[in-house]
């Protein structure tokens, strides 16, 4: 590696090497109830190293349980590992989400996600920090919003 790009590289704490961060030595977390309904645990698997801006984490639904209403500046990426959940953007139908599936929500756009009534969900959220910030939290859904038949069951 040239001299000018490690010295670069030094300036911006990024490291030379590649960092290997085993399962389980980052602590799992509840999601706070001011922003899900229900109970959900998280999962960190990365934080933002800069001058990357991504994160992602495993996040648990148990039935029932979801997210508030939400928007991320530069958008998410959900890819669902197990279970059966719903997600819905504002002023969209309701929809159910199965493993394997990948939900892309753009930046800006209002929506929700979390578990159907029956299963507990887990997905993988991978979202970008702009300015520090990856996620303005809204108002909770409520349970005639969680309540609507899915376009697709």
């Amino acid at each position: 590696m040239p001299s000018v790009l490690r010295r670069t590289k030094r300036k911006l704490g990024i490291s030379n090497t590649m960092e290997l961060k085993r399962s389980g030595t980052r602590p799992s977390t509840r999601g706070p109830e001011q922003y899900f309904t229900g109970t959900v645990r998280v999962d960190p698997l990365f934080s933002p190293t800069p001058p990357a801006r991504t994160s992602a984490a495993y996040v648990t639904f148990e039935p029932g349980a979801r997210s508030n209403w939400h928007t991320h500046p530069l958008g998410q990426k959900l890819v669902v590992v197990c279970g059966c959940g719903y997600v819905q953007s504002w002023g969209q139908p309701l929809r159910v989400i199965r493993p394997g599936d990948v939900v892309e929500c753009p930046p800006g756009e209002k929506h929700w996600h979390g578990a159907a009534p029956g299963t507990a969900m887990t997905h993988i959220a991978i979202q970008e920090e702009l300015n520090g910030k990856a996620v303005d939290w809204l108002e909770p859904v409520t349970d005639e919003q969680y309540r609507c038949k899915p376009l697709d069951p």
